[in-house]
C-alpha cells in the first residue's frame, strides 16, 4: 500500500515538474516574443529634420503620404517612391505629373482648401505642404506631422538641394536623391556659364488676365537670373512674392532680347480673353518679338510647381534652348 501511495506521489511530482517545465517554455516565448516586439518598437521609426518652421519629428520611410507641394511630389516620384501618396490636390496637378489622377490616388482637396475629412479618413503617417496651405497647418497637424517645405527665393538652389536631401533622408533615398542633384547641378552649371557669358537680356512676365508683372532677381521666378544665369534688361525690379506692376509701355522701354512669360490664368483657369501679349502693337516693336524670342513658359509648372528634382530639370531643359 505504501509503496502504491509512493508511486503515485512520484507520478504527481514529475507531472508538475512537466507542467512547469512546459510553462517555462511558453512564457520564453511570449517574453522572446514580448522583447522582439518591444525592439521593433524600440527601432527608429521616426527622424528629425527641419522644416520652414524649425526641427520636425516625421515618420521613416512613411507609407501613407498626402502631398500638396508639387515639387515635393515630384521628388518623391523621381525617387521612386510615389506608389506611397494616397492624396493629393488633383484638380491642380500639372501635366507633368498626371501620374496622380489615376483613381488609386485620393483628391485631397483644393490647391489652398485642404479637405480635412477627407485627410483624416486616409490616415495618412505624413502631409507635405507648400506656402498655399501654411493657413492650414495647425489643423493639418492634429491628423499627421506636417511637413512644410518652402523654397527661399533669396537662395533657391541651395533651398532646393536642402529640400530634396530632406525628402531622400525621410525615405531612405539620400544616396539617390545626392546623386539626382549632382546631375542637376551640372546641366545648370552648362546653362548658367552660357547664358552668363552672352549678352542676351532678359525679362520675365508673369500674365494675369490682362494685368502684367515683372520678376528679377531675389523674387518669385529669379530661378531664371539667381539660378540658371541669365541677365536681367532691369536691374531695378524690385524683389516680391507677386512682382512688380508693369504695362506694356515698360516691356517696349526695357525692348528684351528674350521675353519670359508665365500665364497664370492658363494654370488655374479665368478669363484668358485679355491674355493676348503676343499680339499687342507695343510687345511686337521689341527685339524680342522680332527674332521670335517670345518664350511663353509652361505655366502649370511655373507657376504651381517648381523646387522639386522633376521641375527644376524641365524649367532648365525649357529654358535653356535661348542659349543653344
Amino acid at each position: 500500500m505504501k509503496k502504491k501511495i509512493t508511486l503515485s506521489m512520484c507520478l504527481v511530482a514529475f507531472a508538475l515538474v512537466v507542467a512547469a517545465c512546459g510553462a517555462t517554455g511558453t512564457d520564453k516565448k511570449d517574453a522572446s516574443s514580448t522583447a522582439n516586439s518591444s525592439s521593433k518598437t524600440i527601432e527608429a521609426k521616426t527622424v528629425k529634420v527641419k522644416d520652414e518652421n524649425g526641427e520636425v519629428e516625421v515618420p521613416k520611410n512613411p507609407q501613407r503620404v498626402v502631398v500638396f507641394d508639387m515639387g515635393m511630389l515630384d521628388t518623391i516620384n523621381a525617387l521612386g517612391e510615389g506608389d506611397k501618396v494616397v492624396g493629393v490636390a488633383k484638380d491642380n496637378l500639372p501635366k507633368y505629373l498626371s501620374k496622380f489622377k489615376e483613381d488609386k490616388f485620393e483628391s485631397a482637396g483644393g490647391i489652398k482648401e485642404p479637405d480635412f475629412e477627407k485627410i483624416n479618413s486616409l490616415k495618412p503617417d505624413l502631409i507635405i505642404i507648400s506656402g498655399r496651405q501654411s493657413d492650414a497647418l495647425e489643423e493639418l497637424q492634429k491628423i499627421a506631422p506636417t511637413l512644410y517645405l518652402s523654397t527661399d527665393s533669396s537662395d533657391i538652389w541651395n533651398s532646393i538641394q536642402k529640400n530634396v536631401s530632406t525628402i531622400g533622408t525621410i525615405f531612405d533615398k539620400s544616396d539617390d536623391a545626392k546623386k539626382q542633384l549632382d546631375t542637376l547641378s551640372d546641366k545648370i552649371a552648362t546653362v548658367n556659364k552660357k547664358a552668363s557669358g552672352s549678352d542676351v537680356k532678359t525679362l520675365t512676365v508673369l500674365l494675369n488676365e490682362g494685368s502684367l508683372s515683372a520678376y528679377g532677381k531675389g523674387s518669385r521666378f529669379a530661378i531664371l537670373n539667381d539660378v540658371f544665369g541669365f541677365k536681367l534688361a532691369d536691374e531695378t525690379i524690385k524683389s516680391s512674392t507677386h512682382g512688380q506692376s508693369v504695362t506694356y509701355e515698360y516691356i517696349l522701354e526695357k525692348d528684351p532680347d528674350v521675353l519670359f512669360v508665365i500665364d497664370r490664368t492658363k494654370a488655374i483657369g479665368g478669363d484668358t480673353s485679355k491674355n493676348g501679349l503676343t499680339d499687342n502693337e507695343l510687345v511686337q516693336k521689341t527685339k524680342a518679338a522680332k527674332n521670335d524670342k517670345i518664350v511663353m513658359l509652361s505655366s502649370d509648372i511655373w507657376y504651381l510647381s517648381g523646387g522639386g528634382l522633376e521641375s527644376t530639370k524641365l524649367m532648365l531643359d525649357e529654358v535653356s534652348k535661348v542659349v543653344e
